[in-house]
């Protein structure tokens, strides 16, 4: 089958906007970053918060994966209930806790969930108690990407005093998203708070490090034992931007019809801000025309992609289907229902996105 095949039949069995995934290209993202970890001799634990999809997540596994990471507890609930039971929630999930969708998850698997504060450790000891069995809890610690995280080694050595003294929770490590530059700074943190572990009788059997552009620094921890990156099942233009991918490393694409072209040097995607989203990641236009890479999507209504067509020497004409590569391809898939798989030009599967939409 042609690309233009592929196009036609994209259009008639699906409609665009259509978000597509080479599976050869998923295939090779999914065994270099697995071959990356290994090399460093840490376990893979990728982040299933990109692609929502458990047949995906259970790729990942299958080439070696250690188990999977999650942002919130609903994806955590979709990917247990698809088989997984090594999985790690990296967010302080109070209002999961307090509302006793914690508790239900820990009745049938034994996750491990993350703290910065005495509050969310306040929720998981009634969750714990709620559902009669000990939870294992990670301390988020902040090295430099001013998110969550406590910000020295003292308040993280707090929380592991606290962990230890209530009944209910349980240790289990440390869990860093240092910035790409911030890794000597994040080993000087990571030795004080082993230090102060060790006087406190505890083991941080887990040290997770975190993000796909950090893929470049797995293993320059010294004590990591995992890994956690997401985008790099897929990539996007951010991650082209960051030096950690090519454009052959972009699994995904939004197939779209050009619906108008009112005026010579501008036109209409039937894409717009519900398909590839408004965040921008910093980068010139909203996604990269493939067909066009002149072209530039410089804005959005709901369902509109503005393009910018005055640097195109060939422009297109109403009615091309176009592939765009999105600037954050997180956000996208979060847009859609499913995402159709190809092999080579031939639609091969269409996967579920399972765990989308989910919030809490």
């Amino acid at each position: 089958m042609t690309l233009a095949t592929l196009k036609t039949q994209i259009a008639r069995d699906f409609g665009t906007p259509a978000v597509v995934i080479d599976l050869d290209v998923v295939d090779r993202n999914i065994a270099r970053v697995q071959a990356l970890c290994d090399a460093a001799k840490v376990a893979n634990r990728p982040h299933i918060k990109t692609h929502k999809v458990p047949t995906l997540a259970h790729m990942q596994i299958a080439a070696g994966a250690r188990g999977i990471t999650c942002q919130k507890l609903g994806e955590a609930e979709v990917m247990a209930a698809a088989g997984i039971s090594d999985i790690l929630v990296s967010y302080n999930l109070i209002s999961a806790a307090r509302s006793g969708r914690l508790t239900a998850l820990r009745k049938t698997i034994d996750l491990t969930v993350c703290a910065d504060n005495p509050v969310t450790l306040s929720a998981y000891a009634e969750a714990a108690a709620q559902a009669e069995a000990d939870i294992g809890v990670a301390i988020e610690c902040d090295t430099g990407r001013m998110r969550a995280g406590v910000e020295t080694p003292g308040e993280a050595l707090a929380l592991a005093r606290l962990i230890k003294e209530t009944p209910g929770l349980t240790f289990r490590g440390l869990l860093y998203y240092p910035t790409e530059t911030s890794w000597p700074a994040t080993q000087k943190f990571h030795d004080e708070v082993l230090a102060g572990l060790r006087a406190l009788g505890l083991d941080a059997a887990l040290v997770s490090t975190g993000g796909s552009p950090n893929l470049v620094n797995v293993g320059k921890l010294a004590g990591a034992s995992e890994h956690r990156a997401g985008t790099y099942i897929f990539n996007d233009r951010m991650q082209m931007a960051a030096g950690v991918a090519r454009l052959e490393d972009c699994a995904l694409s939004v197939f779209t019809t050009v619906v108008s072209r009112a005026g010579p040097e501008r036109g209409i995607l039937d894409a717009g801000s519900k398909t590839l989203t408004a965040d921008s990641g910093g980068l010139d236009g909203y996604g990269l025309i493939l067909e066009h890479p002149e072209a530039r999507i410089k804005g959005f209504a709901e369902e509109h992609g503005f393009l910018d067509l005055a640097k195109c020497n060939a422009r297109p004409s109403v009615g091309d289907i176009v592939r765009v590569v999105p600037n954050h391809v997180c956000v996208v898939v979060n847009m859609v229902d499913q995402l159709i798989a190809v092999r080579g030009h031939t639609v091969v599967d269409v996967y579920p996105v399972a765990a989308r939409g989910k919030l809490v």
